[in-house]
């Protein structure tokens, strides 16, 4: 069996664990992080309606010109501040924080950091 697919299953099955015990209202959505091998995106996902309010990546046409060029946590971090604004902006001050199955250090702390000084709790 490839590494490859021993690595992702792991991570996914991490990921349902944690998703099992997060979840998403209307008032206080999960704010998940999804890590890919160039990219992050940040969303605020409403579970009960399944609906994503709010969603940034650092490909994405509003952020692109503060992320290029940067290094993957000082994205994460603007992509977080971002996110936490234009949830103000729907009258949403509190969120859950799902780090998504990964460990909280480096992009997944950035991110979080990022949102609660642009005013989001976490």
């Amino acid at each position: 069996m490839s590494n490859t697919i021993v690595k992702t299953e792991r991570r996914s099955r991490i990921r349902r664990r944690v998703r099992a015990k997060v979840n998403g209202t209307p008032d206080r959505p999960r704010l998940s992080v999804f890590k890919s091998n160039k990219h992050v995106t940040l969303q605020l996902i409403d579970d009960h309606n399944g609906v994503t309010l709010v969603g940034f990546a650092t490909n994405s046409a509003a952020v692109l010109g503060q992320v290029k060029g940067k290094a993957a946590t000082e994205a994460a971090k603007i992509l977080g501040a971002e996110i936490a604004k234009a949830a103000a902006e729907k009258g949403i001050t509190q969120a859950v924080f799902d780090r998504g199955g990964y460990r909280y250090h480096g992009v997944v702390k950035a991110a979080a950091e990022g949102a609660r000084e642009g005013g989001l709790k976490l």
